[in-house]
């Protein structure tokens, strides 16, 4: 074993203590909290050693149910510098879900707050693996160790983080199950440490920035980056609910040169700062993921921001990012045009650290990966990619694991992206959907964005979604329709056929004959931006029933 070997992700929080010991790590402004790179890196040194007098240490696999606090910051470093591995679950995927993901992750170890004891007690979480339990912001009345006790039991010296390996696991993050079960991605120390060397890479981010992230495993990335973390006052669960005014304001008093916000919430925030006349005065750049983000809604946010200032919309997934980048003066001046005319949403040209490939669409695992699977320029297929910052299986998921990870002879893992899409003459890619919502006629395949693409440029539609009545083969193709704001019968009619002259523009969009009008689609509750096509693919069966 060489020194390179050697990676922990908690160093770069370390190394940062050691460069900018004053500058803010994490600000809770409206708690008046905050921590310095120092104060933070020493009390999730107190943390760590805590934690390993109570049993969790290196190896041990703990659930973390802490809402993003300074308390979320120190455990989830603490327990990197441990060698521990957190289990990340998105606490809006429901009570079933979360039983079944700690079911299947098998934690040793629960830390939460303490509603989440009262759950884990009441619906029997973990209750065949979970043995050690810490409480965050209560006592022992609530079934564990509360975090204080623990914080009092650490030795004074500073911890020494362990010598984990590139290799080793060092956190399992749940996917949000936007198109089925949530799985469990096994994440090493290699893998974050190569995200975040590419996201500082890709947007040029250095020490010394302030951070507004609006999704809470984006803001752990801050710390790691050098930046001051600013965390707005929101319900984390619902972006797309969010007051703009607790972001634009912290954002002005802060001077936040960065900022993290699902589409979502850039369409809630932008509408607001139009019509109010407001200003992100100090911002160079906005990260924006999830799902495609609208070329309306990208330029209605870049109104709000200084003119060298540029929105960018990676593209990756729980399992893989960042695999793609493109700003939004490209989507804005070409790219942007061609989505409204059915060419599907262009994500970029891949990151330097990643290899992609355009594959033929199949339900089928493939067993080896072979250079002869990549497609040709301009030919729709299933996106897959390789890299450092690629996961390479599922927590107790064989199966899954086995249809989404292509093993390579040399040793690496191609991984599925189970989304569609093709490369351009020029190498950058281009988003089709997921492969799973494919609408398999008997004449032709349709994919969803190219389709929707064509329907959104409609003034009267806020979104669309292609889904799919009947089996795979014979399915018929139904528009699904939310408008910008209520309409009557009368006038979705008229809508109805403005949108059927639309789409006999097309050939790909020619033969949807049947519009269907919803009140709100069903979205994810990570971004409030993935549509749940399957729920209104039985809605709309049922209602043409």
């Amino acid at each position: 074993m060489v020194a390179s070997d050697i990676v922990n992700i908690s160093r770069p929080l370390t190394e940062m203590a050691r460069l900018q010991p004053d500058t803010p790590a994490i600000i809770f402004p409206q708690e008046k909290r905050s921590l310095t790179f120092r104060e933070l890196d020493q009390e999730s040194d107190r943390i760590a050693d805590g934690l390993g007098r109570i049993g969790i240490g290196r190896g041990t696999r703990v659930a973390l149910l802490v809402p993003p606090s300074p308390e979320l910051f120190a455990l989830t470093f603490a327990l990197f510098k441990a060698g521990s591995v957190p289990v990340f679950i998105d606490p809006g995927i429901g009570a079933r879900n979360m039983k079944g993901c700690l079911a299947e992750a098998e934690p040793v170890a629960f830390i939460g707050i303490p509603k989440a004891h009262v759950a884990r007690r009441l619906l029997g979480w973990g209750r065949g693996s979970i043995r050690i339990n810490v409480v965050v912001g209560g006592g022992s009345f609530w079934g564990g160790v509360p975090l204080d006790e623990v914080r009092r039991s650490a030795q004074p010296a500073p911890f020494v983080a362990a010598n984990t390996l590139r290799d080793d696991v060092a956190a399992i993050l749940f996917t949000s199950g936007s198109t089925g079960a949530p799985k469990g991605a096994i994440y090493s120390h290699g893998t974050f440490a190569a995200q975040v060397e590419a996201l500082r890479e890709l947007y040029d981010i250095r020490p010394g920035e302030i951070d507004l992230p609006t999704f809470p495993l984006f803001a752990l990335f801050a710390p790691a980056l050098g930046m001051t973390a600013l965390i707005p006052q929101m319900d984390f669960t619902r972006p797309g609910s969010v007051d703009p005014r607790k972001i634009l304001g912290p954002a002005a008093e802060y001077s936040a040169t960065t900022m993290f916000g699902s589409p979502a919430l850039l369409n809630r925030v932008g509408r607001f700062g139009e019509s109010h006349g407001s200003m992100f005065p100090h911002i160079k750049r906005v990260i924006s993921a999830g799902a495609p983000v609208p070329a309306s809604v990208l330029k209605r946010f870049a109104a709000l921001l200084p003119d060298d200032a540029e929105i960018f919309t990676p593209y990756g997934a729980t399992e893989a990012l960042p695999v793609s980048s493109i700003g939004s003066r490209e989507i804005l001046a070409e790219t942007g045009a061609m989505t409204g005319e059915g060419h599907g949403v262009c994500v970029g040209y891949p990151v330097a650290s990643i290899s992609l490939a355009i594959i033929p669409v199949s339900d089928a695992p493939i067993d080896e990966w072979s250079d002869d699977l990549s497609l040709p320029p301009l030919e729709v297929g299933e996106i897959a990619v390789c890299g450092p910052q690629v996961s390479r299986a599922y927590l107790n998921r064989p199966e899954a694991t086995r249809m989404a990870k292509i093993p390579d002879a040399d040793g690496t893992i191609w991984h599925r992206m189970g989304d569609v899409g093709y490369r351009d003459k020029s190498g950058r890619i281009w988003f089709c959907g997921r492969k799973s919502h494919r609408v398999v006629t008997s004449g032709e395949t349709l994919y969803t964005i190219p389709v929707e693409g064509v329907f959104n440029t409609h003034p009267a539609v806020f979104r669309t979604a292609l889904v799919g009545v009947g089996m795979l083969g014979s399915q018929q193709p139904v528009l699904c329709v939310e408008l910008e704001k209520k309409a009557g019968k009368p006038e979705q009619e008229r809508i109805r056929q403005e949108l059927l002259e639309l789409g006999s523009r097309y050939p790909h969009t020619r033969g949807i004959r049947t519009i269907l009008f919803h009140p709100a689609f069903p979205v994810d509750i990570r971004h409030n931006a993935k549509i749940f096509r399957e729920k209104l693919a039985i809605w709309a069966r049922d209602a043409r029933s």
